[in-house]
């Protein structure tokens, strides 16, 4: 499967590769805001969107960013999945290559499942979150929302607070940032941020305060409550006490501070309603910037572009 391109992790990229893909995620992003939203630059490629998770947000924009660009599409969930009857991934997908389909979309609970059908499938395999290892198309939207509100992304301080642990959008955040030039730092419950989490590229602080004093983004994350097999916070009322985002600990960060969250928002523990929806919230903007990322990342992996690309 050499021959085939693959988004399966930013850690495997080079800086060179994710500014690419942030330029080429640049010039789709135009056709969002003309009154005819469509090329024909995939017409007669197949996307298969293969969510074996829930999603609102990753799975529409895959879907409509495959649509936009004219490639045909066919969405599976794991609930109408043959694996409900006890089918293996494996299998699953290798049927649904026999349709000989260009672009296989994968979101696992499970780690290195995105890897694993990249050894065995010819069809190019994109990384829609795997387990707690990565969400790279969620890193490359994070990177081109602040790229394109604060014009750079190195020498700029970035704060994640919450559960680093179980977040694979931290993780990608943190790799992606780093590579580009951030201070990244995390920040959460001494149970959720991981031992020999600075090897990623980050410092990390158990202390909010102190991770948001002068960041130019602060990024909250969504509380991994699904992937928990036991309590590590008293309380949601307490985990907002010292981990949540309000108007008081923001002031604490640069005046021009962007506010982001990869969704779906717990209200009143990880952020104030009046934070997320204040002035300084560019959660809805990371929303739009998904889709032309995920554009850009299926228009790569079809073969568009520089050779020897991701």
């Amino acid at each position: 499967m050499s021959g085939r391109r693959h988004l399966l992790e930013l850690a495997s990229l080079s800086t060179g590769e994710i500014e690419r893909l942030l330029d080429l995620a640049e010039s789709f992003d135009s056709i969002g805001r003309r009154q005819i939203k469509k090329v024909p630059t995939l017409r007669g490629r197949t996307v298969v969107n293969l969510f074996m998770e829930a999603s609102t947000r990753t799975r529409s924009s895959f879907e409509l960013a495959a649509k936009r660009l004219s490639a045909d599409t066919l969405n599976i969930s794991g609930g109408s999945s043959s694996v409900v009857k006890g089918e293996t991934l494996l299998d699953t997908a290798l049927n649904l290559a026999a349709y000989r389909p260009d672009i296989i979309v994968l979101r696992h609970q499970y780690a290195g499942a995105p890897h694993l059908l990249a050894q065995h499938i010819n069809a190019s395999i994109v990384n829609a979150g795997d387990g707690a290892h990565e969400h790279p198309t969620q890193g490359l939207l994070d990177l081109l929302t602040i790229r394109q509100h604060k014009r750079r992304i190195a020498g700029l301080k970035v704060a994640i607070i919450g559960d680093i642990t179980h977040s694979r959008v931290a993780r990608s955040g943190i790799v992606g940032l780093s590579k580009l030039g951030a201070e990244v730092v995390v920040c959460g419950p001494p149970t959720m941020v991981p031992v020999g989490v600075e090897a990623l590229g980050c410092r990390a602080t158990h202390q909010r305060e102190e991770a948001v004093a002068d960041a130019d983004v602060v990024m909250m994350l969504r509380i991994q409550k699904e992937r928990l097999a036991e309590e590590l916070f008293p309380s949601d009322r307490e985990y907002a006490r010292y981990y949540g985002l309000n108007r008081e600990v923001l002031r604490r960060a640069r005046p021009d501070c962007l506010v982001m969250h990869p969704g779906p928002i717990n209200r009143g523990v990880e952020l104030d309603a009046d934070v997320a929806d204040g002035p300084q919230s560019v959660i809805l903007d990371q929303v739009s910037a998904g889709v032309a990322v995920r554009m850009a990342v299926l228009y790569h992996c079809a073969g568009g572009g520089e050779e020897g690309g991701a």
